[in-house]
């Protein structure tokens, strides 16, 4: 065997054969440090036979399912994501800015387990995570603390607990003896990771990971975590906007379309049951520029406001902004808008908001889009009972989405008298609302803003 000297990045654990400033995977700069390795010549293993024999295969077909009891919440919402419950001996990452709610929420979660559980700290103190219970106002039923950052000891401890279930806050504090360098470097998340979910097989003990995120949004690590657990959970928000969306990118037991929607309050994420309602409170139905569309989540569909500002450019480029909403998306909608309906947008500025701080970013919301440009264009105000769907071509044609009849009934609870959604074949009927498919966005510019 012969040695050869290679050189690994610190963030991303990214290999090199030379020294570099700047690692070219990730953008570290000073992150490239050197590391001996032994390379074995691929030519001396074509040749080389094995004794080992070879494994025993399972026809699926004659393999019983077993049913599993899930371990409840009681925060439905929380529960929805994850699928109904925690399954037996899952792995499950939460992820989010600093300051987005991760910790709090988990201490909630803790809280309204009744069996034996454990929470692990590399952060804060016993005296620390009890202050935030009294400030949330949560009495822990039966929660055992633990201030470790060992992994091999936090293993151990989960070994001769078995609690219901083990909360580790978070996974960049925690290092193992085993493995060379700092904690929240790539190669010990990898090992803290590894015997985490080692210990939660055999021990079949639910253990949550917290992992921050960076800046760029991504997992600390960078995205090492996601590929060694089962469910992968990201808080989003903005931090000075009062809903939280719980959303699952990754999840072995259960759907990754749900989501859970959360208030923030001084005692904590508070659930939301109705998130139309929360989503459409305080709307201003009188302004120009306002529209109501209906998105899928998941198997909840949801009726969420988009605004639209459009004023006259004050400079030679005029500027596009997007908040909740694909800008890239929102520069094709306006080039569509302004070919195939003859409206002066090129002259103007456009911005765009969707209230509450969700993300729109299904195809449904084109059609709310455009008229809500549209309407604040003209500085004409859109019926206050119209809400509208529907995906937008290159054609200006309005495109077909699916679960119509979803969303038509979302929209007929919440009291809404007019829906303009795409041609189909089959139009539903729902009394008490009336359904105008339109073919295209210059037929609903003419027909709907006059």
């Amino acid at each position: 065997m012969a040695t050869k000297t290679l050189f690994n990045c610190s963030k991303c654990d990214a290999q090199y054969t030379k020294w570099t400033g700047r690692c070219l995977e990730c953008g570290g700069w000073g992150t490239i440090k050197e590391s001996s390795e032994t390379a074995v010549k691929v030519s001396s293993l074509k040749n080389r036979k094995t004794n080992v024999p070879a494994g025993k295969t399972l026809n699926l077909s004659n393999i019983v399912g077993k049913e599993t009891t899930r371990l409840k919440t009681q925060i439905e919402e929380f529960d929805r994501v994850l699928g109904g419950g925690f399954a037996p001996g899952s792995l499950i990452l939460l992820g989010g800015e600093p300051g987005i709610g991760k910790s709090t929420l988990v201490l909630q979660i803790a809280s309204q387990i009744t069996a034996k559980s454990l929470y692990v700290s590399g952060e804060e103190s016993a005296e620390q995570i009890k202050i935030r219970f009294d400030r949330l106002e949560l009495k822990p039923k039966n929660l055992e603390f633990l201030g470790e950052t060992n992994i091999e000891t936090i293993c151990a401890t989960i070994e001769q607990l078995k609690p219901s279930l083990a909360i580790v806050d978070s996974i960049q504090t925690i290092s193992s003896i085993e493995v060379s360098g700092p904690s929240g470097n790539p190669t010990q998340i990898k090992a803290v990771c590894a015997k985490l979910m080692e210990t939660a097989k055999t021990t079949q003990t639910p253990i949550i990971i917290i992992g921050h995120v960076t800046k760029d949004g991504n997992l600390s690590g960078p995205k090492t975590l996601e590929h060694l657990v089962d469910t992968v959970l990201y808080l989003e928000g903005e931090r000075h906007h009062q809903f939280r969306i719980l959303r699952a990118v990754k999840n072995r037991f259960g759907s990754t379309n749900e989501i859970g929607v959360f208030e923030m309050k001084q005692t904590g994420l508070i659930e939301v049951k109705n998130p139309s309602v929360a989503f459409l409170s305080g709307r201003n139905s009188s302004i120009p520029g306002s529209a109501v569309t209906c998105l899928i989540e998941g198997s909840r569909p949801l009726l969420i406001e988009i605004q639209a500002l459009v004023t006259r450019t004050q400079f030679g480029y005029p500027q596009r902004r997007a908040s909740g909403f694909d800008l890239n998306r929102l520069q094709v909608l306006i080039a569509v808008l302004a070919k195939r309906t003859g409206l002066p947008l090129e002259t103007h500025d456009i911005f765009i908001n969707v209230v509450g701080g969700l993300k729109a970013d299904e195809p449904a919301a084109d059609l709310a889009v455009v008229l809500a440009i549209a309407s604040a264009l003209k500085n004409k105000t859109l019926p206050q009972d119209l809400a509208s769907f529907g995906e937008i071509g290159l054609g200006g044609e309005v495109r077909m989405v699916g679960n119509v009849e979803k969303r038509l009934m979302e929209i007929k609870k919440m009291g809404f008298k007019f829906a303009v959604i795409p041609p189909t074949k089959d139009l539903p009927n729902f009394s008490g609302l009336k359904i105008a498919p339109l073919e295209n966005v210059k037929e609903i510019i003419e027909k709907i803003i006059k």
